[in-house]
């Protein structure tokens, strides 16, 4: 009876020692790490100006009657290319410049797009910020010519592809607008550089090429 406890009581005794060895094992073991989740880090939205309202709000509308914007910044500009509006960029190919830079005197080129169904071009007459300029330009608004209205760049990578122009009668930017890029008055292949306050001429605005935006 004695021999048969005392064999129970050691099994028992070997059995707690195996479960503690086991215990300290787990204890000594190195965790397995957990996986990361991946974070998705938000990219910052572009610095837009902050320019005074009572600045946004002073650009002129002049009557023009029958003015279109081709003409007309050929005539300011002095880049004598023909065509509906969004065709300036291609056709300057070969005769001027080209860049995604604004600089004064140079003529913007905006895209063909539904509402715009011939594009739209304008004078650059300031550099405002690396992401506002004022432009000059006719027919933006039906029968009118407007000066030094503030033009918005919105791209993510500022590169002056993507346009928002202030509106003075809802007080706000309007719309976001495509752009091709800029007309330099220099020889195609040249180098543009400096910021010229100059404006050629303002001379006669011609015939009508672009409907009204």
């Amino acid at each position: 009876m004695t021999t048969a406890v005392g064999t129970k009581a050691g099994r028992w005794k070997r059995h707690v020692g195996r479960l503690a060895a086991l215990v300290l094992l787990a204890g000594c073991a190195t965790p397995k790490p957990v996986p990361e989740e991946a974070v998705s880090v938000p990219v910052p939205p572009p610095q837009l100006p902050t320019t005074p309202l009572a600045l946004l709000q002073s650009y002129r509308v002049s009557p023009g009657i029958g003015t279109q914007c081709v003409p007309y910044a050929r005539s300011r500009s002095g880049i004598k290319i023909f065509g509906d509006a969004y065709t300036w960029w291609n056709n300057a190919e070969g005769q001027y410049a080209r860049g995604k830079l604004p600089l004064v005197g140079s003529v913007l080129v905006l895209s063909k797009t539904k509402r715009l169904r011939r594009g739209h071009v304008g004078v650059v007459t300031a550099i405002v910020s690396e992401r506002e300029i004022r432009l000059d330009h006719a027919n933006w608004q039906p029968d009118a010519i407007i000066t030094n209205m503030a033009v918005m760049d919105v791209s993510p990578a500022n590169d002056w592809t993507q346009l928002r122009f202030w509106n003075k009668d809802a007080r706000m930017w309007g719309a976001i607008y495509p752009a091709s890029g800029f007309v330099y008055n220099l020889a195609d292949k040249g180098t543009p550089s400096g910021t010229s306050t100059t404006i050629i001429s303002s001379g006669n605005h011609g015939t009508p090429q672009q409907s009204t935006p």
